[in-house]
């Protein structure tokens, strides 16, 4: 499955520690990120990660143009919601997209973590039935 990592300046350190704690399962699928959190996860982890460009500089859009062709299975951002974020409309957009297109979303640690937990069980694979692909 493909699954965008995405985090926010103040949470990027929670997203790193929480994909070196599922390693293992993202390891098994194709990961993408915005430019620096993809970056880090990259250094810190040493997994592969398609990088997009940042999110302020259309990373977001650019992950959303993926949604919008189902090809995209899973995001998991991890939002920082105290402070205001200038491509505020963009993080908007791309959480439509997933509410459209039906693309399962975290912004938190806890629901990326059962969301991971649910791809290991195969509560996920219905995104895999050849239909949905087309």
């Amino acid at each position: 499955m493909k699954i965008t990592l995405i985090a926010h300046d103040k949470k990027k350190d929670s997203l790193i520690q929480f994909v070196t704690a599922y390693r293992d399962i993202l390891a098994e699928h194709s990961l993408y990120a915005t430019g620096t959190t993809g970056q880090r996860v990259i250094d810190e982890t040493g997994l592969p990660v398609t990088r997009f460009r940042s999110g302020p500089l259309g990373g977001d859009q650019q992950i959303g143009g993926m949604i919008a062709d189902n090809d995209m299975d899973m995001i998991i951002f991890f939002r920082d919601p105290l402070t205001a974020q200038p491509h505020e409309p963009d993080v908007s957009a791309l959480i439509r997209l997933c509410d459209v297109y039906q693309i399962p979303l975290a912004t938190n640690m806890g629901t990326a973590e059962v969301l991971l937990k649910g791809l290991q069980e195969g509560f996920i694979d219905w995104r895999l039935i050849e239909e949905r692909r087309n």
